[in-house]
């Protein structure tokens, strides 16, 4: 299936390690420029030299998502060199856990005022992108902690935020054809992610976690990432607002 993408350029917030990497390499190999960010440098480079392998134009720099300011800049320095921005990810996240204060600020600083300042510095370019061709996109990563819980945590609530702007959003610049969706993924494994270190560190727990999934096992990277890329392309663009679950029917409740 030809997404229609080719072409067109993305910026992704946290694009070198799991689903932010994923993100970026299936909008690169679907013809999609890239520059992602992360704290990392040697990540970052090597990163972008594996997409610019991928035959598109990438670019990256590392940066600290807390920081409003240095995201803003490299947004906009992302969207000058990459000749605009037609698709926005927001991947970020402090995965903090706990209920305390220090957590609360750690998630919120880093989910969601990242994702805002993110979208704040691309809003120009993403609509200027929709004016010149009838569709920009920005894709926020969530979780189904939004609406599961086991106990009292920031982790849920503040990825729960993140589903309610999207929709604002989605709604506010529905006229200007920029459209806000959010794939919120179920349980995700990959090698030096959480859950690879619960299995090395906490195995009895890891299987419990494993067992309660209904397909036998966890989501691979790329099958987040499939769906944030169909949500960035012009094959999605009458669909805004919505909150995409891609957990292989680990949560209970019923989505109307």
């Amino acid at each position: 299936m030809d997404l229609q993408i080719s072409g067109r350029n993305a910026v992704i917030l946290g694009g070198t390690r799991g689903i932010g990497r994923a993100i970026a390499e299936g909008l690169a190999r679907e013809g999609a420029n890239v520059a992602v960010c992360a704290r990392n440098a040697d990540q970052v480079a090597e990163t972008v030299a594996h997409l610019q392998g991928l035959g598109v134009k990438a670019t990256g720099a590392a940066v600290d998502i807390v920081d409003g300011a240095a995201l803003k800049a490299w947004i906009t320095t992302a969207g000058n060199e990459l000749g605009g921005i037609h698709m926005l990810v927001s991947n970020a996240g402090a995965l903090a856990q706990g209920g305390d204060p220090a957590s609360w600020e750690q998630n919120f600083r880093l989910d969601v005022l990242g994702m805002v300042n993110a979208f704040d510095a691309a809003k120009p370019f993403l609509k200027a992108a929709a004016e010149a061709t009838g569709d920009a996109s920005f894709v926020i990563i969530s979780s189904i902690s939004a609406a599961e819980t086991d106990s009292a945590s920031s982790y849920g609530p503040i990825k729960a935020a993140l589903i309610h702007f999207a929709k604002g959003l989605a709604r506010q610049y529905a006229s200007a054809h920029v459209r806000t969706n959010v794939v919120s993924p179920g349980t995700v494994y990959f090698k030096g992610g959480v859950w690879n270190m619960v299995e090395t560190n906490m195995p009895e727990m890891f299987k419990g976690a494993m067992a309660r999934n209904p397909m036998g096992r966890m989501a691979t990277p790329d099958d987040i990432a499939h769906a944030a890329v169909f949500l960035s392309s012009p094959l999605s663009s009458f669909t805004s607002g919505v909150n995409l679950v891609v957990d292989g029917a680990l949560s209970r409740r019923v989505n109307f």
